[in-house]
C-alpha cells in the first residue's frame, strides 16, 4: 500500500510555495556534448510538470532552461565516429568554440542544444532557452567570479570537504580560463590572480589532450573564463534567483554537487539554498539506458514509437525519485496505454477515491491538455490487422481523427516487431480435424451479441460439453487464424462480425 496519498508535484510545489517567495523561478539545464540521451527527458519534463501545476494553481512562475554549451568537450560521441578526424583537434575547446561537423549550426553545443529544443517542442515544454557561454559574456558571471577569487582558501575547503576529497591538486583555483593561443578550456591553470584578473598555464594534461605551454593573463571583465563546476552550479542558481531546481540520483549521493551546492549557500553566500529535489534513472527492462553498452533506444526513436504525452505519463505517474522503467515492447506498451486511458476517466471528485487513481488522475492533468484518441490500442491493434485500411479501422471504431493520431505510431511499432505474438495475425479460416464441437457453438453465436456475451459463451459451451476452455480456445483460434492464440476470443468474434464468423465455420 501506498503511504502518500498525493502526487510528488503537490508535494513538491507546496513545498515551494511554503518556503519561497513569488515569482517562483525552476531552473534545469544540460551538457549539449552529444545527441540528448533518453534519460535527459528528465531534465526538463519534471520542471515543466512543476511549473504547470503551479500555473494551473495561479502562481507566477519562470522556468529557465539552461544549456552548459561553455563546458569542455571532452569526447567524440560513437554516433559522430565518421567525424572523428575533424573533432579530435578541438577536444578541449569549450563546446561553443567547436565546429559543427553537420556544418548546420554555428557549433557544435548549438547543434545539439538545438536538437534538445525540438525535442521540448514535441513534448510541448517551452522554458526560457538560456545558453551558458552568452551568460558569462554578459557578465552574469562575474560577480560570482570575483567573490570566489576572494574568497579562495574557504572556496578550496568547502569544495574539497562537500565533495569528500581530502585534499584538492594545489593548483586548484574557481577559474578555468581560455587559453588565447589553442582556445582549450580543460587543460589550463590559474598562477596567479586578484578579484579582477588572473594569469594562467594552458599546461594540464586531461588524458583525451594536452595543454599547448601558453602562458597568459586576462581580466575578468573580459569574459574568457568559466567556473569550475561545483561552483558553477550555485551561481547558476544566483544569476536566475532560483526556487527550485532537480537532478539525477547521482548529483544528490553522498559526496555529490548537490553537497556542494548546499555547502557554497550555507557557509559562502550565507542564505537558504533553492529546494533540491532528485529524479531516478529511466530504465528499459530493468537497465538503465547506456548508449554506450547498447542498453534503450534513442530519444528520436522513443518519440516515434510512444506519443509524447504517454511518455510524460509513463515518467509523472511514479514517484519522483523512483526508477522509471520506459519499454515499448509487448504488452508493456499495451498496458501503458490501457493505463493512461483508464487515468483520463478517473473522477477526482470522488469520495472514493483511491491514491493510486487520485496520482493518476494528476499525471495524466500534467502530460496533456485532452485527449487525442477514444478507441483503445488493442482495438485499434487488432481491427488493423483484420481490415489493414486505417480509414476502415477509424470507421469501424468510430475514432477517425484518434486512429489518425496514432497510426505513425502504431506502424514504427509493428515494423519494429514490438506486438505481442497474439496481435500478429490474419483472419485465416482453417478447417480443423474435428469441427463439430466449433459448429456447435458457431451455431449459438446470436446477432448482437457483444465482446463479453460471446466470451462467457465459450466457457459456458466447453462446460456443458466436457472441454478444458483452454483447449477449446485453441481449437477456436485454429479455425479463425490458423494459429494457438490470437487476441481475446470475445474482441475477435465481435471485430469480425458474428455473422461473418457464424457462415464461415458453417461453410467449413
Amino acid at each position: 500500500m501506498e503511504k502518500e496519498p498525493r502526487h510528488w508535484v503537490e508535494i513538491l510545489s507546496d513545498r515551494i510555495v511554503a518556503e519561497k517567495e513569488e515569482p517562483y523561478i525552476i531552473t534545469s539545464g544540460i551538457t549539449t556534448s552529444g545527441s540528448l540521451h533518453v534519460g535527459t527527458l528528465c531534465e526538463f519534463l519534471f520542471s515543466s510538470a512543476i511549473e504547470k501545476y503551479l500555473k494551473e494553481k495561479g502562481y507566477r512562475t519562470e522556468f529557465h532552461f539552461i544549456a552548459d554549451i561553455y563546458d569542455a568537450f571532452d569526447a567524440v560521441p560513437i554516433n559522430l565516429g565518421k567525424y572523428e578526424k575533424e573533432l579530435t583537434p578541438h577536444l578541449g575547446k569549450p563546446l561553443c568554440n567547436v565546429p559543427d561537423p553537420a556544418g548546420c549550426h554555428e557549433s557544435y553545443g548549438e547543434h545539439f542544444f538545438s536538437e534538445a529544443i525540438d525535442v521540448m517542442k514535441i513534448l510541448e515544454v517551452s522554458p526560457k532557452l538560456e545558453r551558458a557561454n552568452q551568460l558569462y559574456t554578459e557578465g552574469r558571471f562575474d560577480s560570482f567570479a570575483r567573490f570566489f577569487l576572494r574568497n579562495h582558501e574557504e572556496a578550496k575547503r568547502i569544495v574539497s570537504e562537500s565533495s569528500l576529497k581530502q585534499e584538492l591538486p594545489a593548483e586548484w583555483n574557481a577559474l578555468m580560463p581560455v587559453c588565447q593561443n589553442c582556445g582549450r578550456i580543460a587543460t589550463t591553470i590559474v598562477t596567479e590572480f586578484d578579484e579582477n584578473s588572473y594569469s594562467y598555464k594552458d599546461v594540464k594534461d586531461v588524458k583525451y589532450t594536452k595543454g599547448c605551454g601558453y602562458e597568459g593573463e586576462n581580466k575578468l571583465s573580459d569574459h574568457k573564463y568559466k567556473l569550475t563546476w561545483r561552483l558553477h552550479w550555485p551561481s547558476w542558481m544566483e544569476v536566475f534567483r532560483t526556487s527550485v531546481e532537480g537532478a539525477g540520483v547521482d548529483h544528490h549521493t553522498r559526496g555529490g554537487s548537490w553537497d556542494t551546492v548546499l555547502a557554497v549557500y550555507k557557509q559562502l553566500f550565507e542564505k537558504e539554498p533553492p529546494i533540491g529535489y532528485k529524479f531516478g534513472f529511466i530504465l528499459l527492462r530493468g537497465k538503465k539506458y547506456s548508449k554506450s553498452k547498447g542498453i534503450g533506444l534513442g530519444v528520436t526513436d522513443i518519440l516515434e514509437l510512444i506519443p509524447p504525452e504517454l511518455i510524460k505519463y509513463s515518467l509523472f505517474r511514479p514517484g519522483i525519485e523512483e526508477n522509471k522503467d520506459i519499454d515499448p515492447t509487448g504488452y508493456n506498451l499495451m498496458k501503458l496505454f490501457d493505463d493512461y486511458m483508464y487515468a483520463s476517466k478517473v473522477d477526482m471528485s470522488s469520495k472514493e477515491l483511491s491514491k493510486a487513481d487520485r496520482k493518476k488522475a494528476i499525471a495524466f492533468s500534467l502530460s496533456t491538455g485532452k485527449m487525442q484518441w477514444k478507441a483503445s490500442f488493442a482495438d485499434l491493434l487488432m481491427y488493423k490487422q483484420l481490415y489493414g485500411s486505417w480509414g476502415k479501422v477509424g470507421e469501424l471504431l468510430k475514432d477517425p481523427e484518434g486512429v489518425q493520431y496514432l497510426k505513425p505510431y502504431v506502424e514504427k511499432w509493428i515494423a519494429e516487431e514490438f506486438a505481442p505474438e497474439e496481435y500478429s495475425f490474419s483472419f485465416q479460416p482453417t478447417k480443423q480435424a474435428d469441427m463439430k464441437p466449433i459448429k456447435e457453438f458457431a451455431a449459438r453465436l446470436k446477432d448482437g451479441m457483444n465482446a463479453l456475451d460471446i466470451h462467457n459463451l465459450v466457457f459456458e459451451f466447453s462446460k456443458e460439453k466436457g472441454i478444458r476452455p483452454e483447449e477449446f480456445f485453441i481449437q477456436l483460434y485454429r479455425a479463425l487464424l490458423n494459429k494457438d492464440k490470437g487476441p481475446r476470443m470475445g474482441k475477435l468474434i465481435e471485430a469480425v462480425g458474428v455473422s461473418k464468423v457464424r457462415e464461415t465455420i458453417e461453410g467449413m
